[in-house]
């Protein structure tokens, strides 16, 4: 079928790092929905491959300047796979991406499950469910020549072009502070390069966590990371990254 074809595609290009300008003509993905197959398909077999488990879900294009540099018009998600995640402080080998594109976002773990509703979810109906916070940056990783032209069911099929999440120390006590106001700040090599807030994800990071609980079933565990509140960062190797989100802590990398 083409989207197990699709998918044995994208993932002997992520084992040898090689890119594309587009995906061949018949394992074009023409539809969100054909590229969620591609996408699933694509998945199941990285989690056999790393002998991981999804641990729950990226949300991509959920800002302004995303979405003008990756010319979609609204967010699209990918799954958070064991094997790619890593706690604050890890060292990363640079040649294992194709791209190290830097994104401060805030994380976030669900605490219950979150039952279906006639109603849409809404910022205020999502909070109840928020477990913690977590301090996070997602490195993005792709198979394009140019990330900027494919359009939207290519990057989704390429499992939201994930490439690695590195998650700070859980922040539980998170009732009564605006995500929308609160300050990030990336910073490279000992300096700040680019810093932003949480109104740069759909005005709000649990805008954004409402958006993925209307289109996907959440789970009591599942870990959520939002979209980069700050224009992305293109990591060199031997560059050293601190996302700080002042008093809800920080998470860091190191390429090697």
């Amino acid at each position: 079928m083409k989207h197990e074809r699709a998918a044995n595609e994208l993932m002997e290009m992520r084992v040898a790092k090689r890119a594309v300008p587009k995906l061949p003509a018949d394992l074009f993905p023409e539809t969100q929905d054909d590229a969620y197959r591609i996408q699933d398909a694509l998945v199941a077999r990285l989690v056999e491959a790393y002998h991981g488990r999804i641990i729950g879900y990226k949300i991509a294009a959920t800002n302004e300047t995303a979405q003008k540099q990756l010319n979609v018009t609204a967010p699209f998600c990918g799954r958070l796979l064991s094997h790619s995640t890593h706690c604050s402080g890890a060292t990363l080998t640079a040649a294992n991406f194709n791209h190290r594109i830097i994104e401060p976002e805030f994380g976030f773990r669900i605490g219950a499950d979150v039952p279906p509703s006639e109603a849409p979810y809404t910022r205020d109906t999502i909070a109840p469910y928020i477990a913690a916070i977590i301090p996070a940056i997602e490195v993005v990783d792709h198979r394009y020549t140019d990330w900027t032209t494919v359009g939207a069911p290519s990057l989704i099929a390429d499992n939201a072009i994930h490439g690695a999440w590195i998650e700070g120390e859980d922040v539980s006590d998170c009732r009564d502070v605006d995500l929308a106001t609160h300050a990030t700040k990336l910073i490279v090599n000992g300096e700040t390069v680019r810093t932003g807030s949480g109104a740069a994800v759909l005005g709000h990071p649990l805008n954004v966590v409402a958006w993925l609980a209307n289109v996907r079933p959440l789970r009591a565990g599942d870990k959520i990371t939002t979209g980069t509140t700050t224009a992305v960062y293109f990591a060199n190797p031997g560059d050293r990254i601190t996302a700080d989100f002042g008093a809800f802590g920080a998470a860091s990398v190191s390429f090697s």
